[in-house]
Formats: structure tokens, sequence, C-alpha cells
């Protein structure tokens, strides 16, 4: 418990700087947009004086540093600043968007993972067999498929083909969770499918590993129960994909937005898409600085999980 405390005391530290280095990145790339806010806010027919005056009293007409600073402290209490007309406030569009794609992703993550512990387990338990060879196989074709591609195809089979799912659109969980399993089959699996193979690669080489290695024969010819030998090896295993797991949960996030467009799944890919068709630099940027926290607060949650799935690691 006391690695496990530092751990998390360590990265609390480092977070704070890591976000502090994400918002000016993000800041500054957005920056250079040549969308003029001002414009964008004021309309085609604005004046020269009118686009003045608008820059002078939302600071646009500051230094770079003087504007950066002024986002910070606006950051800091929450506020994103207003989307284009109809001006409403970024933070709330991305209140409402943002639980959606976290939804999609997390589903979509928690399938992978599924698929990924039987096709690896699989594979390594019968490896050089029949049955290794299958999800060999399954795990490649399914490495290929593009997850836009792969959702194309869902959507022609189970919707257009059997009318099993929906084609898109959202029902939520609390007004139906039915129409909420059938509108979030098809993107979850899109999601999911290509993650899961990767990470079932990844699964059954760790394993394997692990199973040949001198501690395992030894618990073994020991007489200890096969199920908590390989108990034991799946959690040394699963160091490696943890690490991947961490990275892969980013291409989710960004591939859950390709996603919920094809699916007219009203989260932060709609909002994305509907901030660069206006070149609304407010909302792009606020919905950008938002995936980009995400991934760095799961970072830490993988971290902390090395500790968790593998007592011995001490150093940090």
């Amino acid at each position: 418990m006391r690695v496990f405390m530092r751990l998390a005391l360590r990265r609390a530290l480092v977070l704070p700087v890591m976000l502090l280095g994400v918002s000016l990145l993000v800041f500054v790339i957005l920056q250079f947009s040549p969308n003029d806010p001002a414009y964008n806010a004021l309309g085609v027919g604005a004046s020269e004086e009118a686009r003045a005056a608008y820059a002078a009293e939302h600071g646009l007409d500051q230094p770079l540093p003087v504007r950066y600073i002024d986002f910070l402290g606006d950051l800091v209490q929450g506020d994103l600043g207003m989307t284009a007309p109809p001006a409403t406030p970024v933070v709330d569009r991305i209140a409402e968007a943002f639980p959606l794609t976290l939804e999609l992703t997390m589903t979509g993550m928690g399938g992978a993972i599924v698929f990924a512990l039987f096709m690896g387990l699989t594979g390594a338990l019968w490896r050089d067999r029949w049955p290794d060879q299958v999800t060999r196989i399954v795990s490649i074709a399914c490495v290929a498929l593009p997850p836009f591609w792969l959702a194309i195809l869902l959507i022609q089979q189970f919707s257009l083909g059997l009318g099993l799912l929906p084609t898109g659109g959202y029902t939520a969980p609390v007004d139906s969770f039915s129409g909420w399993v059938m509108t979030m089959t098809l993107p979850t699996i899109a999601v999911a499918i290509p993650i899961g193979a990767q990470l079932s690669r990844l699964v059954r080489t760790s394993m394997v590993e692990e199973l040949d290695r001198d501690y395992v024969r030894t618990a073994i010819g020991n007489g200890l129960p096969r199920w908590l030998v390989l108990r034991g090896a799946l959690r040394n295993a699963l160091i490696t994909p943890l690490t991947v797991l961490g990275w892969r949960f980013g291409y989710a996030l960004g591939g859950a937005v390709v996603i919920e467009t094809i699916f007219d799944l009203p989260g932060m890919g709609q909002l994305l898409l509907t901030g660069v068709t206006n070149a609304d630099v407010a909302l792009v940027q606020g919905a950008v600085l938002t995936v980009a926290i995400s991934l760095l607060v799961v970072n830490l949650v993988i971290d902390l999980l090395y500790v968790v799935v593998n007592p011995r690691i001490r150093e940090v």
C-alpha cells in the first residue's frame, strides 16, 4: 500500500505540469489558425472597426503570452469561452457531448479487453496447436480492419441487411436500457475489435514467456493447482499489455470520434466536426483540450494499475 500511495503522490505532483504543457501546446497551435474569432462572431458584414473593437474587448489584440495567461485564468475557473453564434458556453457543449464519447470509449475498451484475454489466453494455453492457429488468423484479420470500414460493414450486415440493429442515433440508458444496448452495440464492436485483436497478440506473447519461466514449472512440479499458477503468471504477463492499453485508450478515444460520426452519435466527434465546419476555434480548442486531459488521466490510472497487477514493482 505504501508503494501504491507513493506512486500515486508522485504522479499527482507531475500531473499539473503535464496539464500545463498540454494546455500550452493546444493553445499555441490553435492561435495560428487562419480563422478570425471576431469574423466568426460578428459575421461577414462586420466592419474593420467592429472587428477591432471585438478583438480589444476579448483581449485578442494582446501579445500571445498575455492571451495564454488569460486563457489559463479562465481555464482554472472552468471557462473555455463561447462558441460561434448562436453563442453558448463551450463548457456546456462539452458537458453534453463528452459523456457519450467516454461511454463509447469505455464500452469499446471493455469489449477489447475481454476479446484480448480470451484470444490471447487461448493461444498461449494451446500454443502451436489448432486453437492457437485459429486465434492467430482471426487476430491478424481483425487488426487489418480499419475501424471506420468495420463500422460500415456492421451497418450493412446487421442494420441494412438483417435489420437487427439501428443504423445510428442514440438512446440514453435512463430512457430505455434496451434501446441503449441496441444503439451502442455496433459502435462498441467497431471500437473494440481492432484494439482487442492488437492486445490479444501481446497477451499471448507475454503469457507464453511467463509459462516458460522456471517459477511456473517449479510451482506446477510442487503440486500447486494449475489455475492458481496460471493466475499468478497472468498477473505478471499483464504488465506489457497494460502499458499498451494506455496508448490504445487514446487510439480508442480518437477512433470513437470517427465512429460517432458514422453512427450519428452526439458525442465529441459531432462537436469537433461542428467546430471545424464553422471555423469555431474556441469550440475546437475546448474539445481537443478535454480529450488531451482525459488521456493524461488515463495514463495516470494505468501507471497505478502496474502496482496492483504486479506487486514486485518497487522502483517507479
